[in-house]
């Protein structure tokens, strides 16, 4: 019964929001305390809610000050010759931006943390695909895959937990994987590819090679480059897309164009290098553990904001432009600590695991290296990685040692469903990415589900060719 009950649960969720008839938290919320009253627990409600509360706290904390943080380094332009190279490479070429998208959220990936990824990259791109109105779901799950397969790292958590829960020596486990994970990451850029090609063919292709802002005082909207310098207005060129002419076209005041303005008050070039010292220094300590990471983002944030910022109503300025983020993410996370607190304490999460386990077929116990890497799309998606790998992955290696499958090819099979847990709801750093971008849970589920869980077979399929599962 708790095994039908939790598969009804998740899909209920699913449905809910991807039809948008809920709100994901009123759904995270609701949901999960109308099925523990359904299992009969009603009356332990409270317990299991404190309990997802107190397992994420630290989760939150550390999203909360990790987006002032960032938020502080974006607007004092220390990613700016970032976002300079990136559109200096993509002009205004829908395909070049997608594929700038995926090149950038890889390369940001390699700092092991999913909401730093996405902050960066949203803030780098979205301007650009709100000017020349592209999907912005296309930008999210592009981000969000490229970050899954980059989320496999030693220092990303998945090959960390699947090393401890299975005792195993974390660079066995990553260093053969590395070429089915290129593979995977080709098969991202690929995907980019394609997505940039349907875009370019619906909006057309358009010749510009600096970002618009508007000039008040003249009657044309005139192109003001990352240096500040005027060039020539853009000319569509091709492309059957129906849009009208970007000379038309005056960003709006809330569509977060002004963000890549290289004149804003916020700027601080003399402290650049500051800055960056400290961003590095920050994500060193993260990566070698000098600290708990919320800890770290939160003395990081009061330095950034003290030196950069030393007057107290410029502090308060700050804090008060990235408090939306804060709190639609911060309250994201603890509605998703009601979601998982209810499956953990009911039980559902085991009986669900248990059910998936005793079914598998007896005929495929000499590939239980391939199951589990099939299992581990819809499983980690389903469940945070701690569940799936210290509660299902030692009993799938088990299953697997009985029919003379390692350990370790469980376990680097183990690492294929991250391109698609990304983006599930259970990933606090999800939120920040669709928060950022303005773009709704269900619509960025609706689109990246297929295209996530596809490029998982890709890297799956590659592992087996390359003989490393």
């Amino acid at each position: 019964m708790l095994t039908i009950l939790g598969f009804t649960m998740i899909a209920t969720f699913l449905v809910l929001i991807m039809l948008k008839k809920m709100s994901p938290i009123a759904a995270l919320v609701l949901i999960p305390a109308l099925f523990c009253v359904f299992v009969g627990k009603g009356a332990r409600l409270g317990d299991y809610v404190i309990d997802g509360v107190t397992s994420l706290a630290p989760t939150a904390a550390m999203l909360m000050f990790a987006i002032v943080y960032f938020g502080v380094m974006i607007d004092v332009g220390l990613f700016d010759p970032i976002v300079r190279g990136i559109l200096k490479f993509c002009k205004a070429d829908p395909l070049r931006i997608v594929v700038g998208t995926a090149v950038l959220a890889a390369i940001v990936s390699l700092d092991g943390d999913g909401s730093t990824t996405f902050m960066i990259t949203v803030s780098a791109m979205y301007p650009l695909y709100k000017r020349l109105k592209m999907s912005l779901v296309v930008m999210t799950g592009v981000a969000a895959m490229a970050n899954g397969v980059m989320n496999t790292l030693p220092w990303g958590g998945p090959t960390a937990r699947a090393a401890t829960a299975l005792k195993l020596n974390a660079s066995d486990i990553f260093v053969p994987m590395i070429p089915a994970l290129a593979v995977g990451l080709l098969g991202v850029l690929v995907l980019a590819y394609v997505l940039g090609r349907r875009e370019r063919k619906r909006l057309g292709v358009l010749t510009l090679d600096e970002v618009l802002v508007e000039q008040p005082a003249e009657s044309e909207t005139v192109l003001v480059g990352a240096g500040g310098g005027e060039g020539n207005k853009r000319a569509r060129t091709g492309g059957s897309g129906s849009g009208t002419d970007a000379e038309a076209e005056l960003p709006d005041e809330d569509d977060g164009f002004r963000g890549l303005d290289p004149n804003r008050a916020t700027l601080r070039p003399k402290l650049y290098w500051f800055n960056a010292l400290l961003t590095v220094t920050l994500l060193t300590a993260m990566i070698m553990e000098w600290l708990p990471i919320p800890v770290l983002f939160l003395l990081g944030a009061a330095l950034a904001l003290t030196v950069n910022f030393p007057h107290m109503p410029d502090q308060k300025a700050r804090l008060g432009a990235h408090a939306e983020n804060v709190l639609n993410v911060s309250g994201m996370v603890f509605a998703a600590a009601v979601f998982t607190g209810v499956l953990q304490g009911t039980g559902m999460v085991d009986h669900m695991a248990t059910w998936l386990v005793d079914n598998i077929p007896d005929g495929m116990g000499p590939h239980m290296a391939f199951v589990t890497g099939v299992l581990s799309i819809p499983l980690t998606y389903f469940m945070s990685n701690d569940g799936f790998y210290f509660g299902i992955l030692p009993v799938l290696a088990e299953a697997g040692q009985a029919h003379g499958v390692s350990s370790l090819e469980i376990a680097r099979a183990s690492l294929v469903g991250q391109p698609l847990h990304m983006s599930s709801p259970l990933v606090p750093a999800v939120y920040v990415l669709v928060g950022m971008a303005k773009v709704e849970f269900g619509d960025h589920t609706r689109f990246v589900v297929k295209w996530a869980a596809l490029t998982s077979l890709v890297v799956l399929g590659a592992g087996i060719l390359f003989g490393i599962i």
